[in-house]
């Protein structure tokens, strides 16, 4: 081990940033009486980590100065109820961006809503239009977490060319446009998830490693190369003994820091990349239609 511990990539600060270089474009159309950049957010039910993403998102949108057109519908909404909304806001000039909260009830197809979005509006970059753009290596929306991760890594000036890059987790959302991502910037790309065997030593093989599975510490520092940048993606909040709740990530923070050079806290890594994206995308699509 190390007797130094890892560089923190700071994702409050860039995401703070980008935010206020946002702020300062939008201030320039109020100043030229053109309209702002507008952004809807769709969330169906009472899930309240949803309804604190949502709160999130809003509060950013007020921040920088983009107009929320955002919609909360009961449990019991029907699928063609949220389909006729999302149409609606397609034919809406000022809806630059369109966002579905997930996770959606049960009884609601989230692919097949997801698929109604316009793809020009669709700002969490999930339509197949957008990531066949992605496949293709094609300009358009991309996935807010993956993007994020992206822009931190150019942050710190770590270049994924030429590099192992190991993405634990396929999920449509993170894992599988991370991976593109990363090959786009010519990485060497290995994706691993909850079946593949020898886990460790596909782990401990990676320069760049990116934990996107949704597990509690299942990244240890016995899985991770000296040296090699660390990527937190994983949000999952638990409870300690004394009945506290708290956020953690996939990665065990304290001894994984003792290896790794670069690593991302949670909170404070990619969450605040995650919202900072969604916004940058959105004002990207209302250059895109006045363009």
């Amino acid at each position: 081990m190390s007797s130094q511990t890892a560089q923190l990539l700071d994702g409050k600060a860039l995401a703070q940033r980008i935010q206020e270089e946002l702020a300062q474009q939008i201030q320039t159309l109020q100043a030229q009486n053109q309209r702002l950049p507008g952004l809807a957010v769709l969330m169906v039910g009472d899930n309240p980590a949803s309804a604190a993403y949502v709160r999130n998102k809003e509060r950013a949108c007020q921040k920088v100065g983009i107009a929320s057109f955002g919609r909360q519908f009961p449990t019991e909404t029907t699928q063609a109820e949220v389909e006729q909304a999302i149409q609606a806001l397609n034919q809406d000039d000022r809806v630059d961006g369109i966002l579905v909260q997930l996770p959606l009830p049960e009884h609601l197809d989230a692919v097949a809503l997801l698929n109604q979005i316009d793809p020009s509006k669709d700002v969490d970059g999930l339509h197949p239009v957008n990531m066949g753009r992605l496949v293709r290596g094609e300009p358009g929306l991309r996935s807010c977490t993956p993007a994020g991760v992206m822009r931190l890594l150019q942050e710190y000036q770590i270049d994924p060319k030429g590099k192992h890059a190991v993405v634990i987790g396929r999920s449509i959302l993170v894992g599988k446009p991370q991976a593109l991502l990363l090959l786009e910037a010519d990485a060497t790309v290995t994706i691993a998830h909850s079946k593949t065997q020898n886990l460790a030593a596909i782990a401990s093989s990676a320069d760049i490693l990116i934990a996107a599975i949704g597990r509690p510490g299942l990244i240890t520092a016995d899985m991770v190369k000296p040296g090699a940048t660390v990527i937190d993606v994983g949000i999952n909040r638990i409870t300690d003994y004394e009945g506290k709740s708290y956020l953690v990530g996939d990665v065990e923070f304290e001894t994984v820091r003792q290896v790794a050079e670069f690593i991302t806290p949670v909170p404070g890594g990619i969450g605040p990349m995650t919202v900072a994206m969604l916004l940058s995308n959105t004002v990207q699509s209302y250059h895109q239609q006045h363009s």
